[in-house]
């Protein structure tokens, strides 16, 4: 069930346009982008929680390219029954090695990447979440990486 989308104000708006362009890696990165924003630290904090808790962004953090340290990703779908569907979103999510999983309007109606350390972990990892929900986990290996520099206007 989709919630109404929230009100963001314009502070909202550019939070999220300028957090998009990156974050600072400092002793107190909060502070220096509450800064740049013309925040407090506190308030820039609470508003990301905010965004955070209806559902206005599904995660705050860094995106590690498990590829470039080694390791590898794969693209995984699963045809998850309606009634089911929260409870199997629970079950992959409890994996650490899941990300961005999404729920889609087509058979396979859930998506999410595996990143593991290598191409045996995430058939291991797969295994595991069809042994757990009884679903069969399909994966699509990379076969050619694409950089889009994907940003979204708020």
């Amino acid at each position: 069930m989709k919630r109404p989308a929230p009100e963001l104000d314009a502070i909202d708006r550019r939070i999220l346009n300028a957090l998009q362009e990156g974050f600072p890696l400092s002793p107190r990165p909060y502070a220096e982008a509450a800064t740049r924003l013309g925040l407090s630290e506190s308030e820039l904090i609470s508003r990301l929680s905010r965004l955070r808790e209806t559902g206005v962004i599904t995660r705050f953090g860094p995106f590690y390219d498990a590829a470039a340290m080694g390791g590898t990703f794969c693209l995984c779908a699963m045809e998850v029954p309606a009634g089911r569907f929260e409870a199997v979103a629970a079950t992959v999510n409890a994996h650490p090695e899941v990300a961005h999983n999404y729920q889609r309007e087509h058979r396979l109606n859930m998506w999410f990447v595996l990143a593991t350390e290598t191409a045996e972990a995430v058939q291991a990892v797969a295994e595991e979440i069809k042994a757990e929900t009884g679903l069969a986990v399909l994966r699509f290996p990379k076969l050619r990486e694409f950089f889009i520099g994907f940003r979204v206007a708020a």
